[in-house]
């Protein structure tokens, strides 16, 4: 069995002030290389014990680990709620909500609870399960009620929230061709994130440009598929 104390040091081994110096300026205060710590995540495998101690760490890094070799069915609705609420650099965030929450059996019953939330980094973690949903299980949804909100309120939306929130809508007019339209005229008109930096290769966030090449890419695989056959 593994102890904290010995991940803990080779977490202490591993970082490296330079990339500290670059995570921090993104929020996360840590200086381990995410491809080590998948590497050693790899290498302790499920440790259910052994991640609710590296959590009750605080600390970065030690954190993002714990969200690698937990299981998630083993959490408490409670707990993950407690754990949201005490993830507040943006990586452990979103990895909590990615590799935890989302395989939880609470993830709906949290899902509604988070989006009414006051606490803006809580509520953007209840958009993001609902863009999983949207994309994975609208059934029961109620997309033209999303768009209201999101039309309503991203704009003066706190970043995380503006972000999860775009996110959504994104998927909304990616996945529901019904909708496609108004989502695409919410983005246009909200003009959120339109002039965020994107690395070459990679898709604009800005939602009317999203979609569009997200759909482009949706019907070239079917065309694909259809030649094929």
């Amino acid at each position: 069995m593994t102890t904290v104390d010995e991940v803990m040091a080779e977490l202490a081994a591993l970082a490296d002030p330079r990339a500290r110096e670059v995570n921090e300026k993104h929020g996360d205060d840590h200086g381990v290389n995410l491809g080590q710590l998948r590497a050693l995540a790899k290498r302790l495998r499920t440790q259910q014990e052994l991640a609710s101690r590296l959590w009750e760490t605080g600390d970065t890094a030690a954190r993002l680990l714990a969200t690698l070799v937990c299981r998630p069915k083993a959490f408490e609705r409670d707990e993950l709620d407690a754990m949201v609420r005490g993830a507040r650099t943006p990586k452990v965030h979103d990895w909590l909500v990615n590799y935890v929450v989302k395989k939880s059996p609470h993830a709906e019953e949290l899902r509604v609870a988070w989006l009414a939330d006051r606490d803006p980094v809580v509520a953007s973690a209840g958009w993001a399960l609902t863009s999983e949903r949207v994309r994975k299980k609208p059934e029961g949804l109620d997309l033209p009620g999303l768009l209201d909100v999101i039309e309503a309120e991203m704009t003066g939306a706190p970043d995380r929230l503006q972000w999860a929130m775009n996110e959504c809508l994104a998927h909304i007019g990616i996945e529901h061709a019904e909708h496609r339209a108004r989502a695409i005229d919410i983005g246009e008109r909200l003009r959120v994130l339109e002039d965020y930096p994107t690395s070459p290769g990679c898709t604009s966030p800005f939602v009317p440009v999203w979609i569009g090449e997200m759909v482009r890419r949706q019907h070239a695989t079917a065309a694909a598929g259809s030649l094929r056959d």
